[in-house]
């Protein structure tokens, strides 16, 4: 019996095809080596490769990180490949995140609602939704052990200098766009935001043999 390969929303789609990784400069592609190493690594090794995207608050760069990953090594068909994230403590997924995915083409829900509400974010109509919200690195969600630590922002990478189960720490810190909070830019720089961690992770999935 043959599998079926799980297809993208059409619209999400368009978005990777779209990313442009010619303008990824020779530095941040040496920052990036490093993750690519890791999971070629483990492919090599037929080990299962767990990524935990790691900032402060877990509220906008781990999560797109963790999104747009996952979908990625489904772009490249890239066998098991797990996605995670989490912060050094627990806030709320902030809405513009959930806008600027529902703009590039994720289907969300509301799966509870309060001070960290959590979603569900689905990028293919076959597959098993993606369940987000804020939570701590080694929240029980999480793996405890046998997982790189990504870290996402720079504050994270020099405030927690240990990962408790981590086998590999890897630092590809993006700015935060919440300094455009409440401004008329804040849409506009999310999406910048979400696209160039996307074309990062794209250029990173694309070199897995």
């Amino acid at each position: 019996m043959s599998i079926s390969k799980t297809v993208l929303f059409s619209e999400i789609k368009h978005v990777i095809n779209s990313l442009d990784m010619l303008n990824i400069s020779s530095e941040r592609k040496l920052v990036l080596q490093p993750l690519i190493d890791y999971i070629q690594s483990n492919i090599f090794n037929e080990k299962d490769i767990r990524l935990n995207f790691i900032c402060t608050h877990n509220s906008r760069r781990s999560h797109l990180a963790q999104i747009w990953a996952q979908v990625l090594t489904i772009h490249f068909d890239i066998a098991n490949v797990f996605c995670y994230s989490g912060g050094t403590e627990a806030t709320a997924l902030f809405p513009q995140v959930i806008k600027t995915l529902k703009h590039s083409g994720f289907k969300i829900e509301i799966i509870s609602e309060g001070v960290n509400p959590r979603y569900s974010i689905q990028y293919s109509q076959n597959e098993t939704s993606i369940k987000s919200f804020s939570k701590i690195y080694n929240n029980n969600y999480n793996p405890q052990s046998e997982f790189a630590a990504i870290m996402t922002c720079s504050q994270v990478d020099a405030d927690c200098p240990f990962i408790t189960g981590a086998v590999k720490r890897i630092s590809i810190p993006y700015e935060d766009p919440k300094v455009f909070d409440n401004t008329t830019l804040q849409a506009e720089k999310y999406m910048e935001r979400s696209l160039q961690i996307a074309t990062e992770l794209c250029y990173v999935f694309s070199k897995i043999k």
